[in-house]
């Protein structure tokens, strides 16, 4: 079997084909990154081995659609994290950098740690939008902090007492805009002014915008994985996290493999008697933050959670210890819970694999990739007064 490394960038794709077995170079070429160039890279992969994966570096706005297409094409695909690099580097004899040498570099990191120890890329058309909403409304929720930021910097001119007085999060509801905009049309309409009131007009739309996108996300959520949002400190836009950012349960070859993924997997640190982990750093740093909402949430409501907590500090371990050791079993849980079948497993890609086809060994081009879910009409869910359900009993 080979290994396919590929370094990819904005206008064309580094490619370098590597032996499993001895790590010899088997070939190397620079593609298009547009449709004929992966064709062309599928046509000269198929030369070389009929046994072979691709090993994308993971940089999702520039690899993502050669990873689509590889994958619509029937190609077995594994995504490889960027920090892997930089090692896999350190161990070439050529000194220096190139697209090539980055993308020997990527196989190289494959060959040396086996295929199955990377994620396999899967294509998920729901989790994929809702993954891109996510990204949208986070987005748009830091232009809102940087808004506020230059709003509160003329208040504190314009306004000092009035911005005194605003709270952390006044300027994220249409009250405390309006209070804002009342005070600053007594003022002289002089530019600070005047921008100031353009800032607040730009506050009111991102503030609209972003409470649609969380109604959107909550629908999507709710049709997909409803199961999510019935656990306890698991809202929508922690639901969307771990369905976005997982991208199909499949590609995780066991629950420890997922729990490495969320950064939960505990690193041991020990050394003569005393036997201890630390903090794991590596991981979705995303899927360990929606993880670590839902342990906090429950630590202070869900006696379960407590009761817990407490049995493992009384064990030995710190207050930060016992929490890391709650985020691990909630890896465990909720990927038991990702691995069911979706909702609406009907309509939803749902992480099954493309099956390599029947293909000429010359076609004339790939098959078409498939298209995401049409958009959905915006509804307003009733997600308040959803009751939480019980913790489940932890060993």
């Amino acid at each position: 079997m080979i290994v396919i490394g590929a370094d990819t960038h904005k206008g064309s794709h580094a490619l370098a084909a590597v032996d499993e077995g001895t790590g010899r170079v088997r070939g190397s070429r620079e593609i298009k990154a547009d449709d004929a160039g992966h064709l062309a890279a599928v046509r000269w992969a198929r030369g070389l081995d009929d046994d072979r994966v691709w090993a994308i570096e993971d940089c999702r706005h520039v690899s993502g659609r050669l990873e689509q297409a590889l994958l619509a094409a029937g190609e077995r695909v594994v995504r490889v994290p960027p920090q892997r690099m930089g090692a896999s580097r350190k161990g070439e004899r050529a000194l220096g950098k190139s697209d090539e040498i980055d993308a020997l570099a990527v196989a190289r990191a494959v060959v040396k740690d086996g295929v199955q120890k990377f994620p396999v890329a899967y294509l998920n058309g729901q989790a994929m939008e809702i993954r891109l909403l996510l990204d949208h409304r986070s987005d748009l929720v830091a232009e809102r902090t940087r808004t506020i930021n230059r709003l509160r910097w003329h208040l504190v001119t314009l306004c000092p007492e009035l911005e005194a007085s605003l709270k952390r999060k006044a300027l994220n509801d249409a009250r405390g805009l309006d209070r804002v905009d009342r005070h600053l049309r007594k003022l002289h309409a002089g530019a600070r002014t005047r921008i100031a009131r353009d800032q607040i007009a730009h506050l009111r739309g991102l503030n609209r915008q972003i409470e649609a996108l969380h109604r959107e996300l909550a629908e999507l959520v709710s049709e997909h994985r409803p199961r999510l949002l019935e656990e306890q400190g698991c809202g929508a836009l922690t639901a969307a996290i771990l369905i976005g950012h997982t991208a199909g349960n499949e590609r995780f070859r066991s629950e420890a493999s997922f729990a490495k993924q969320t950064g939960t997997a505990p690193i041991p640190c020990s050394s003569g008697k005393r036997t201890q982990h630390r903090l794991n750093r590596g991981g979705d740093r995303q899927l360990n933050h929606a993880l670590h909402i839902i342990a906090i949430t429950r630590a202070q409501h869900d006696p379960a959670t407590k009761e817990y907590l407490a049995r493992k500090e009384a064990e030995g371990k710190t207050t930060k210890g016992a929490l890391r050791s709650l985020k691990r079993y909630l890896a465990r849980h909720f990927h038991q819970l990702l691995a069911e079948p979706p909702a609406n497993h009907s309509t939803a890609t749902d992480g099954q694999p493309i099956i390599e086809p029947h293909l000429a060994a010359e076609p004339e081009q790939l098959p078409p990739i498939p298209p995401l879910p049409p958009p959905r009409r915006l509804v307003n869910p009733n997600t308040k007064g959803q009751a939480p359900s019980p913790m489940v009993c932890i060993g």
